[in-house]
């Protein structure tokens, strides 16, 4: 599907995805939010290696120019692996994921805000020694696949992997990486981003990613629905203050300012 037209129909859908009016009720006045998201995704978000407590990275500078926009202090905590990040989303814990995409289960404990914080590539990574020849997704049928638990890589491929594919699930990329350069596995599915920076600080030069791409998918803001601070009045402001930033071309010079900075504190 042709990414504007993507955006726009995912977009639709986002807008009819938020509860009625009735569940929108006034809420008393939000002081602080918390956000949270996959703590395994440079140049997005990482753990801070200066006191493991909260996450660093692109997303989570957003969130900061995101605070001062709608005027309430967002914290960037680390909640544990991506899996325990939606369960605290979920539960109530934790307020906004500082980047999901989106998914139907999804939509059922938290709202989506409209305008995306990017547009990201999900790629095939192989070895050198045994590269797989992709073009399209029945392509990987038949072979031994790995990607991190609770990923989503896009409905329309989640339901093709569910029913066609070989794919383990494994809690970190930092395992999934080992397990195809020993050859435990013939394909990883993950970001091309993300992966390159792990492949890059675990120094796994036998790997790379095929030319064709899985999907192209928005990575957005959410707000959770147990959110203490979830109000109708609260998503609006979020909304306009996100369209804002995007259109200001922020974003992009977040990825690159974090790219260097995580090379550097692999260094």
């Amino acid at each position: 599907m042709p990414l504007a037209r993507l955006l726009t129909t995912t977009a639709l859908l986002l807008a009819t995805s938020l509860p009625g009016a009735a569940a929108f009720a006034v809420a008393a006045p939000c002081a602080q939010l918390v956000a949270s998201g996959n703590p395994e995704y440079p140049p997005y978000l990482w753990v801070d290696p200066s006191d493991g407590k909260h996450l660093v990275g692109a997303a989570a500078d957003m969130m900061q120019l995101l605070s001062r926009e709608v005027g309430i202090p967002i914290t960037v905590n680390y909640t544990g692996p991506w899996a325990r990040v939606q369960k605290s989303v979920r539960d109530g814990r934790v307020d906004l994921i500082a980047g999901a995409f989106y998914t139907q289960p999804r939509r059922q404990y938290m709202s989506y805000i409209q305008t995306p914080l990017t547009i990201t590539r999900t790629a095939i990574w192989m070895r050198d020694s045994k590269p797989v020849s992709y073009s399209r997704w029945l392509d990987l049928v038949g072979y031994r696949g790995v990607t991190v638990v609770n990923n989503s890589f896009g409905e329309e491929f989640d339901r093709f992997a569910e029913h066609s594919l070989n794919i383990e699930t494994v809690g970190s990329v930092e395992n999934a990486l080992r397990m195809l350069s020993l050859g435990r596995a013939d394909y990883l599915i993950y970001e091309d981003a993300p992966a390159q920076a792990y492949a890059t600080r675990l120094g796994l030069q036998n790997l790379k990613t095929a030319s064709g791409t899985i999907t192209r998918e928005p990575l957005y803001l959410t707000l959770g629905h147990q959110s203490a601070c979830f109000s109708d009045v609260l998503y609006q402001r979020l909304n306009k203050a996100m369209k804002k930033l995007v259109d200001s071309k922020v974003m992009e010079q977040l990825i690159e300012k974090n790219l260097q900075r995580w090379q550097e504190q692999a260094n």
